[in-house]
């Protein structure tokens, strides 16, 4: 039982130990830990700071990405519809120019009918004037034949010639 229950010097040179050992860690030992727990502190906190301001950073880095993304998507979709617009004025020009080809076709096409219509009808007078003509050498040649029926001819156009002139 002496184990367990320690004798009165022990005690009191234990507690004197215990004392000095207290005493000079008070007083050269404790500071240091607390100045050290202190800086120890300081620093995480530092580091809480710092990964607050960086989540904050990235934050608005997602913030002005999504604008940087949504402005891109409207500049894309203007420049998509001034495609469209183009392409729609350019088929519109082309279709516009085609008609007007057209109609200028036509109108050639038109004008050159119409001339070889002219040059149809004047070919054919030319061809009725030319055959009546050498009809009426024909008859005339034919009535001309007696010496009698050209004095009687001679004379019923020097009559009309007369009354047409009174």
């Amino acid at each position: 039982m002496n184990l367990i229950t320690p004798s009165f010097g022990m005690i009191f040179w234990m507690l004197i130990g215990f004392g000095i050992l207290f005493f000079i860690l008070a007083k050269f030992g404790w500071p240091v830990i607390l100045i050290i727990l202190a800086n120890r502190e300081k620093f995480i906190q530092n580091q809480l700071e710092e990964a607050e301001q960086v989540r904050q950073e990235m934050k608005n880095l997602k913030s002005e990405h999504q604008q940087l993304l949504t402005e891109a998507k409207a500049e894309r979709d203007k420049i998509l519809s001034d495609a469209r617009k183009i392409i729609e004025k350019m088929n519109d020009d082309a279709k516009l120019r085609r008609e007007k080809e057209t109609d200028a076709m036509m109108a050639e096409t038109r004008e050159a009918i119409a001339h070889e219509k002219m040059k149809a009808i004047t070919e054919m007078k030319n061809e009725i004037a030319g055959l009546s003509i050498e009809v009426a050498e024909k008859i005339l040649g034919e009535e001309m034949k007696a010496s009698y029926r050209q004095e009687e001819i001679i004379y019923k156009w020097m009559e009309e010639a007369t009354f047409e002139n009174s």
